[in-house]
């Protein structure tokens, strides 16, 4: 276990597990479970190297499933699709009154998520296209 400023394990400890349980929400619902769960493998594992071994195969899996996200014309389109329809439900959820967790607090996590699907997207087709490009 790492020695140094208790201070610093604790608030690295709480930025890691606030990622790595966001994530794994994330998981289930709209946004990009699986790269938060990386992040905050790899901040708690900054400090606590017993975590050290789940990180390679949590990026291995994010990664793959980047790569799978523009493997086609059709994925990447359904990716914008999915992109535009979390930003369109959250602009609803911020304007409609009387929705199930209405309001702009449910709207704009939407709306971030789509923005982040949309982020995330070009990061994965412009690795790809590098990759591609190298061989």
């Amino acid at each position: 276990m790492a020695t140094g400023n208790p201070v610093k394990r604790v608030v690295i400890g709480v930025i890691g597990a606030a990622l790595l349980l966001v994530g794994i929400a994330l998981l289930v619902l709209p946004g990009p479970g699986l790269l938060l769960v990386l992040a905050g493998l790899i901040v708690l594992a900054s400090e606590f190297p017993a975590l050290e071994r789940y990180v390679d195969p949590v990026r291995d899996r994010a990664m793959k499933a980047a790569e799978d996200s523009v493997s086609s014309p059709l994925r990447i389109a359904g990716s914008v699709l999915a992109g535009l329809a979390l930003i369109g439900a959250g602009i609803v959820w911020g304007v409609v009154p009387g929705l199930p967790f209405g309001g702009w607090s449910a709207g704009s996590s939407l709306i971030l998520s789509g923005l982040i699907l949309f982020g995330l997207l070009i990061w994965s087709y412009r690795r790809v296209r590098a990759r591609r490009e190298a061989e």
